[in-house]
């Protein structure tokens, strides 16, 4: 017999949250969610935490029928986790309509997802971030992102660019267009991505190479690529306490960063490049590692 339940339309929405030693955020996060309109089912899958984080996760799961959890015994990664719990929701409530996939960072009001819903209804097919701001207030640039450009990463490591320009965080930056409530973009960050359930099946979900980072990157340029619009909801802001994970396995995190960037371009820009500009992102990509690694290293302590 299912134990699937049929989800009021004003109650829509799934979010899922993938953790992984996350207990100094997951509880606000959660309480958020429970409070958000519009959620009709929540999902937190753990990536092999040791903290208390599944323990906050089993606390919301017995105060709210909504919630259930997945306590992985590995670290399988961030996609894996968003398609277990995207596809636990909709097999536990056919009625989910809508996906947001939530960062344990990310504290949502009570009325952010409804918006996003508000807003992505009359528009087809949409992937939409948020406008994420840091606990100082200041805009996150990941917000706002454009494609990966290898070619200036090589010509800035070449000495040939003297602004930054290449496939860093910060030289990926779109500016904000406070003129447009639905700004478009080539990519938004994962740390909140709203969408309808009916894309994120047509594009079989994330790809689970990514172990973590980048495949929030590749989400956003598949679902271009496939017809749909990629856009931030400039006038929905939600707080990003950023790095709570990562902060914990500094060079685990750096490692994975470089290794999707590679599988990025290998998946969208290798296949029309020549054999001399693949050997020159692999190299640039990976001499960059240590230095990155070392960085990490060090502000983690």
């Amino acid at each position: 017999m299912s134990d699937a339940v049929d989800l009021p339309a004003a109650a829509d929405i799934a979010a899922v949250v993938v953790t992984h030693q996350s207990e100094s955020t997951l509880d606000d996060c959660l309480r958020r969610l429970r409070a958000a309109a519009g959620v009709g089912s929540i999902r937190v899958v753990d990536n092999q935490s040791s903290d208390d984080t599944l323990a906050i996760a089993q606390r919301h799961a017995s105060a709210d029928p909504r919630v259930r959890f997945i306590a992985n015994p590995d670290n399988p990664g961030f996609g894996v986790g968003c398609n277990q719990g995207a596809a636990d929701a909709v097999a536990g409530a056919p009625g989910v309509a809508w996906l947001a996939f939530v960062n344990p960072d990310a504290m949502v009001a009570a009325d952010t997802l409804a918006r996003l819903r508000t807003l992505a209804a009359p528009r087809g097919e949409v992937l939409l971030g948020v406008d994420l701001v840091g606990e100082d207030g200041v805009r996150d640039p990941a917000a706002r992102r454009r494609d990966p450009d290898f070619g200036a990463m090589l010509a800035r490591l070449a000495g040939r660019r003297a602004d930054g320009a290449g496939a860093g965080r910060g030289a990926m930056a779109v500016a904000v267009d406070d003129g447009l409530e639905l700004q478009p973009v080539d990519a938004v960050s994962g740390a909140l991505m709203f969408m309808p359930r009916g894309l994120f099946e047509r594009l079989d979900g994330f790809d689970e190479g990514y172990r973590l980072h980048a495949e929030d990157l590749d989400l956003c340029r598949r679902a271009r690529l496939a017809g749909a619009n990629v856009a931030v909801a400039n006038r929905v802001r939600v707080l990003h306490v950023r790095g709570v994970s990562s902060r914990s396995r500094p060079l685990f995190v750096e490692w994975h960063k470089h290794r999707g960037l590679w599988r990025y371009f290998g998946r969208f820009e290798a296949p029309h490049r020549g054999w001399p500009l693949r050997a020159a992102v692999w190299a640039a990509i990976w001499l960059r590692f240590p230095l990155a690694a070392a960085r990490a290293w060090w502000r983690s302590r």
